[in-house]
Order: C-alpha cells, then sequence, then structure tokens
C-alpha cells in the first residue's frame, strides 16, 4: 500500500480527537505543539545553532497549563515571552556556546509551534468552537488541493523557486479559491447555527488560504535554510507534523483573529 494512504489511516483517528473537541483537542495540539518543536529544533541543528531546548520545552509546558487551565490564556503570553528571553539572555551570558542566534531562535521556536497551535484550542473553547475549528482544516486541506491540481494544469509561473520550486503563481491563485470556496460550502451549512453572515465565511476562507500558503512556504524556507528536505519523519508518505500541518498554524491564528475582533 502506498505510504500517503498509510499515513492517511493513522492520521485519520488522531483528526477524529481534534473534531471532538474538549480535552481529546487539547491533548492532540499538546502533542502536536511539542512534537513540532522538537521537529523545529531538529532541523535549525543541522545549521549549526544551538537552540536550548530545554527551555524551550519548560515554557512550552507552562504556556499550555496557563492555555488550560488560566482564563484569558493571551493576556499572559507577553510576560511569558520577556521571561524567556530574559532567562536566555542570562544563559547565553555564562554559557560561551549559546549566542545572541540561539536565543532568537529558541524564542520564535516557541511562539511559531506553541503559540499558533494553541489557536486550536482558543478556538474549541469560543462559544461557537465546534464550528470554527473544522473550518480551519476545511480551509486549509481544500486550499491545498486545489493548489495542488491547479499548479499541475496550469502552472506556468514559479510563485518563489528559491523556496518551493514547484509551486506556481497558477497554484497559488486556485489555492485561494479552494480556501474560499471551502469555507463557503461549510458556512452555508452551519451559519444558522453559528450566527455568522455566509460573507464572512467568504472572508475568512480567503484570507485563511492566503496565509496558509504563507505558512506553508514558511516551513519550507526553515527547511531549505537548513539544507533539509523534510522534518523528521513521523508520519508515512507525510513527513513529520511541520510538513503535514503547516499550513494549519497559519490559518488557526487567522480564524481566532476574524472571529473574535470582526464577528
Amino acid at each position: 500500500m502506498n505510504n500517503r494512504y498509510i499515513g492517511a489511516l493513522i492520521l485519520a483517528p488522531f483528526l477524529l480527537l481534534i473534531f471532538l473537541g474538549g480535552w481529546y483537542l487539547k491533548a492532540a495540539v499538546l502533542f502536536l505543539s511539542f512534537r513540532g518543536l522538537f521537529e523545529y529544533f531538529h532541523v535549525v541543528r543541522k545549521k549549526g545553532h544551538s537552540p536550548v531546548s530545554f527551555i524551550g520545552y519548560s515554557v512550552l509546558l507552562s504556556y499550555y497549563a496557563v492555555v488550560l487551565f488560566v482564563p484569558d490564556p493571551l493576556a499572559h503570553v507577553g510576560v511569558l515571552i520577556a521571561l524567556m528571553t530574559a532567562v536566555l539572555f542570562i544563559y547565553m551570558v555564562f554559557d560561551e556556546k549559546i549566542n545572541i542566534a540561539d536565543v532568537g531562535i529558541t524564542v520564535s521556536g516557541f511562539v511559531y509551534t506553541g503559540v499558533l497551535f494553541s489557536f486550536l484550542i482558543l478556538l474549541g473553547d469560543k462559544e461557537q468552537g465546534m464550528y470554527y475549528v473544522p473550518l480551519v482544516f476545511v480551509i486549509s486541506w481544500v486550499c491545498d488541493t486545489l493548489a495542488y491540481y491547479s499548479g499541475r494544469l496550469f502552472g506556468k509561473h514559479k510563485l518563489n523557486e528559491r523556496v518551493s520550486p514547484k509551486k506556481t503563481v497558477e497554484g497559488a491563485v486556485g489555492g485561494l479559491l479552494g480556501g474560499t470556496i471551502g469555507a463557503l460550502i461549510l458556512g452555508y451549512f452551519i451559519s444558522a447555527e453559528s450566527g455568522a453572515n455566509i460573507a464572512h465565511f467568504a472572508i475568512i476562507g480567503l484570507m485563511g488560504a492566503f496565509f496558509g500558503q504563507i505558512g506553508d512556504l514558511a516551513a519550507s524556507a526553515i527547511k531549505r535554510y537548513a539544507g533539509e528536505k523534510d522534518y523528521p519523519k513521523l508520519i508515512p508518505g507525510h513527513g513529520g507534523v511541520l510538513d503535514r500541518f503547516d499550513s494549519i498554524l497559519f490559518v488557526a491564528l487567522i480564524v481566532y483573529v476574524y472571529t473574535t475582533y470582526v464577528l
């Protein structure tokens, strides 16, 4: 059996946990965040950097304790990042192997894989969270699918060859259309229950598809910088968490921002 199909079979029950919401969603996201941070640190080490892993994991654990048990967790993110930065600077002063680049990489790893993934939990905790978490995945998946086939059928102009040689402008446009269509289809069925006009779903889908593709390119840029083709493999045929969920990180952020500050 093709490895991608085996990987899909492995992913299916895991995704079911995410869609069930509640503590199933929280446990799944916690795993994704820690595994994502491991993959991020692993790749940047290939370039010769030395992220301070134990501080990164400790702050990540502290952050999720806040997310899971403290009201308004985002109000505390700034303090955590400030404390993390201060501790890392102290560490840098007394460890000559650590430099300012390692400090920045450690902090950015926490934000990238910790804070961004946590928006799935924050969405799930919203009043209409049972609709918004699936919306993130629908936008991402339909965007990816239409981007792939649009690129294969119509792709002529390279989007960003330095970062991702196979991606094309035509594929990106197809992805934008796909994300919008996916959000509209879901919105058609849930707009009354969610309390949001269907036009909002079109806007969320378009914005989500745009930033989801940026998330995909960002993950590729990190790998190319480190000279790696994939993140450490976890899912057969799908690579690592950051290979499979790279666009989800940014789509979750956009859906959270829009549903919090616009709806």
